[in-house]
């Protein structure tokens, strides 16, 4: 399992697992603005590879971009679907290739996202989950039901509720979170229960209104465009649902939960450097040195 960082990565990955396709390729779109990404799927087709796009019906900037991108892509030789209009976004990001590697994105093919943003991206081989993915991108692509069969596939409206909750409920010592507006009643509850057990709570993003107790950082240097909780440094979940009630409720998103060892400890660095840049990071090593600088003192005294 791969772990990429934005905006560190870049670009590249993306573009060698599409360069690198065979076969097949699946992958969803809700925003899209990447001509490298685009060339490189016409360039796929070109090479005999079955490309397959399914466009999110619409998006906060209105369908008329989105109309554009699907013409252009039926005039690469793409195979084209529209997303159903029974819930009020498609916002979930996947690229399939091969149907061995599956990609998936917290982050829209944008220069944006991808340059400007925080933002990660999990590309995993492990077959029940690549095979997981797949069926929902059958699904949606014919607007078939889908039922959930992997719990580590998190995916809205269908489980991502229980799976969340379940998730947050474990925490034992400590939680890290990047969340760009974390306001479900629900969730919410959930986290302050945590929060009095003792559980180390860290956020950084927004927090809504009624949730008292919980405090939330600024993102600082980079525009927020993550949805991770990162537990006990043992699991984190990686995915496009935010916890809020839409997000869960009414909209397509799609995330994963992971215990890769590298992935995890590059999750967690990332996060405690982006916390060390905000003002309560800067109090706590402020505080840390003010104690190590007092304690050097006391003992040369001594």
């Amino acid at each position: 399992m791969n772990l990429l960082v934005e905006p560190d990565g870049g670009i590249a990955p993306l573009l060698a697992e599409i360069k690198g396709a065979q076969y097949t390729i699946d992958t969803t779109i809700f925003r899209f603005d990447l001509a490298e990404i685009e060339r490189a799927l016409q360039a796929a087709v070109t090479r005999g590879v079955k490309v397959r796009a399914l466009v999110a019906h619409t998006n906060s900037d209105g369908e008329k971009r989105l109309r554009k991108l699907e013409m252009r892509l039926l005039e690469h030789g793409v195979t084209l679907a529209r997303s159903d209009d029974d819930l009020v976004r498609y916002h979930g990001k996947m690229l399939i290739v091969d149907r061995k590697a599956l990609t998936l994105m917290l982050f829209n093919f944008t220069r944006l996202d991808t340059a400007r943003s925080r933002s990660f991206a999990v590309t995993a081989k492990d077959p029940r989950l690549v095979a997981e993915a797949s069926k929902l991108f059958e699904a949606d692509m014919t607007r078939q039901p889908y039922a959930p069969d992997l719990n580590v596939f998190v995916v809205s409206p269908e489980n991502s509720r229980p799976v969340l909750a379940d998730f947050i409920r474990d925490a034992r010592r400590q939680l890290l979170i990047y969340d760009p507006k974390l306001s479900d009643g629900m969730m919410v509850r959930l986290l302050q229960q945590r929060a009095k057990q003792g559980v180390e709570i860290r956020i950084l993003g927004k927090v809504g209104k009624r949730a008292s107790g919980l405090t939330a950082e600024r993102l600082h240097g980079f525009r927020l465009h993550a949805r991770v909780i990162i537990r006990d440094g043992e699991r984190a979940f990686l995915g496009s649902q935010s916890l809020r009630r839409v997000e869960l409720d009414a909209r397509r998103e799609v995330g994963v939960v992971v215990g890769d060892v590298g992935v995890l400890k590059q999750l967690v660095s990332v996060f405690e450097a982006d916390w060390a840049a905000t003002t309560a990071g800067k109090q706590s090593a402020k505080g840390t040195a003010d104690r190590n600088a007092h304690a050097m003192l006391t003992g040369s005294a001594s």
